[in-house]
């Protein structure tokens, strides 16, 4: 266990980031996958609009690679457009 006050605020802190950071990528994947799911093309717009700028976030947070988010919206934006 850590002795200094310090370590011990910094170890609360890093508890905190780390359940954000996994409700957040956990929202996102939902998110993708109920766009991979729906066949309505303009409700797959409206989708790709919002999973997109979730999948930036995460990785301007570093909670995902910046090319695994290029490629998810790659791959997501030409599903979309098949439709």
């Amino acid at each position: 266990m850590a002795n200094h006050k310090s370590a011990l605020k910094r170890i609360r802190s890093n508890e905190a980031k780390r359940l954000r950071n996994r409700y957040q990528h956990k929202t996102a994947r939902t998110y993708i996958k109920r766009l991979r799911e729906t066949t309505d093309k303009a409700e797959a717009e409206k989708l790709l609009q919002e999973v997109t700028a979730m999948v930036d976030k995460l990785a301007k947070k570093n909670i995902i690679h910046a090319n695994k988010a290029s490629n998810l919206k790659s791959s997501l934006t030409r599903r979309v457009n098949t439709l």
